[in-house]
């Protein structure tokens, strides 16, 4: 089975490629969503956050906005967050594998955000990263509902440059075009490495 990692910064269109590519029929696990189940309170993580931030706890439940704010404010923080998160992520990407090649899936997609910051580019055979020209991706992430500045300047400090993802990775998708030419792209890119799959199947 070949596993894709698919990433690029804040704002570079990496759900609506997401999107794209289970419309094509490729299975795809979503990083972001398994760290949201797993701080919920029967979540894993639950637990070891609620205890390290307990200010951010709002009626028994944690607020990720409120944990948003004390991480993005404090690197220190920030990393003690990563240290639980990362590996329950980790551990859900490994579980989606396991299950599709159960079903016989010849092709998956990892959507991981911090793929080169986590160094989970090399645990994919293939990196897709999604990018932009910066006022686009600007543009989109200040339209985001309680987006400041400060909190974005703060986003962009925690990623990778998204010129240093680019160069390190097996593809680039401009997502800057529109959806019609990031599809085509994305459709292009599958097509090629199911190409290459058959070869040295």
């Amino acid at each position: 089975m070949i596993v894709i990692g698919l990433t690029g910064s804040i704002g570079m269109g990496k759900s609506a490629a997401a999107r794209m590519l289970k419309f094509m029929g490729v299975p795809v696990h979503d990083s972001d969503h398994a760290v949201h189940q797993a701080l919920k309170k029967s979540g894993p993580a639950f637990g070891a956050v609620s205890a390290l931030f307990p200010e951010a706890v709002k009626n028994g439940e944690i607020d990720r906005g409120r944990l948003g704010k004390i991480v993005f404010a404090d690197k220190a923080a920030l990393k003690k967050l990563e240290e639980i998160l990362h590996p329950v992520a980790r551990e859900s990407q490994f579980d989606f594998m396991r299950a599709m090649k159960s079903k016989g899936q010849k092709i998956v997609v990892l959507e991981i955000p911090l793929l080169f910051e986590t160094c989970a580019d090399r645990r994919v055979d293939y990196v897709v990263t999604v990018s932009s020209p910066p006022e686009i991706q600007r543009q989109r992430v200040m339209g985001r509902t309680g987006m400041t500045e400060e909190k974005f300047k703060s986003i962009l400090d925690s990623q990778m440059p998204d010129a240093q993802k680019r160069a390190r990775s097996d593809y680039v998708v401009d997502t800057g075009a529109g959806f019609a030419r990031t599809f085509r792209q994305l459709a292009k890119i599958i097509g090629k490495i199911r190409g290459e799959y058959l070869c040295v199947k």
